[in-house]
């Protein structure tokens, strides 16, 4: 089956990539840096040529929510118009768990607006919400931390691993449409100050915590705000899981006091180059809050793989 990933050079677009192609697919990747512009609909027509199912796991810039609604309503219509002329007969979203519930976020009345798009689209639709992703913690701390100290909220996350999220949107998009998929989560909740804690001890390094929702989280985000529904599809990988090969991975000598997490699962790998810059604007932390899939620094805001605040 010839299926295209839109965002394919990013996170969760290169793992839902390989698990595609292990499963016997030919995949088309779509991505600004391989000519595919759906801001601007340059290169679709060419992409989409026998294709017959697409995979839409883009991410926005940082932005307003103006800005970011505009975007996200763009590049979906361009992309969904492409599809329909080309008569694709399947279209799978990655979305959040959580986004109706929680207001004032840019990112997520982007991804509110995407979905409004495809479920009232010309091309048969799956949306697969997920949650947060194991490196969530650690990169929100990053965020704040000055001189070995960080705030961070105490949300309740249920984090789930990146392949597992590209395994399942590989098996969905390789079948019929089902319009709202069930939430994908992790097997367990976890407290956000509390896995920050974990990981930065396993990597060595020694940051003091502050728990507070003055940040960039408030407390409309308390409770089970975030937590997958009852009937959600529980990935297999755990936090502790995860956090296993990390240990082997810490370095011998100590406190990195100078590499703040340095990647998104084992092998760790560098962080992108903005997360040692004092003073990221609130906009940006804002826009990666709502993010299971990071930007990358190679990937452009139509490369990136989305995920989950």
């Amino acid at each position: 089956m010839r299926i295209a990933v839109a965002g394919a050079t990013g996170n969760i677009g290169s793992l839902a990539v390989a698990a595609l192609e292990r499963g016997g697919h030919e995949v088309t990747r779509m991505s600004r840096a391989l000519g595919v512009d759906l801001s601007t609909g340059e290169g679709l027509d060419e992409a989409l040529a026998g294709v017959e199912a697409v995979l839409d796991v883009t991410n926005a810039p940082a932005a307003d929510e103006v800005e970011t609604v505009s975007f996200f309503t763009d590049t979906t219509s361009n992309l969904l118009a492409a599809e329909q002329r080309h008569g694709v007969r399947h279209h799978v979203l990655l979305s959040i768990v959580g986004i109706d519930r929680v207001e004032g976020n840019a990112h997520y009345a982007g991804k509110r607006a995407q979905e409004r798009l495809v479920s009232a689209g010309p091309v048969p639709w799956t949306i697969v919400p997920a949650t947060q992703f194991h490196d969530f913690a650690e990169m929100v701390a990053g965020w704040t931390e000055r001189d070995r100290v960080a705030t961070i909220a105490p949300l309740l996350v249920q984090p789930v691993a990146p392949a597992d999220v590209a395994d399942v949107l590989a098996q969905v998009v390789a079948g019929e449409p089902r319009g709202r998929h069930v939430d994908v989560a992790g097997p367990d909740p976890h407290d956000l100050v509390d896995m920050a804690r974990r990981t930065h001890q396993v990597r060595g390094r020694h940051v003091r915590l502050v728990p507070t929702w003055s940040g960039i989280f408030g407390s409309a985000m308390a409770g089970d705000v975030l937590l997958p529904g009852a009937d959600a599809l529980i990935a297999p990988t755990s936090f502790d899981a995860w956090l296993a090969p990390l240990v082997a991975d810490a370095d011998p000598a100590g406190d990195r006091s100078s590499d703040i997490g340095r990647g998104r699962s084992a092998p760790a790998g560098p962080r992108p180059f903005f997360w040692r810059v004092p003073g990221v604007n609130a906009c940006f932390r804002a826009i990666w809050t709502a993010l299971p899939v990071p930007m990358s620094r190679e990937a452009s805001a139509a490369d990136s793989g989305t995920v989950a605040l």
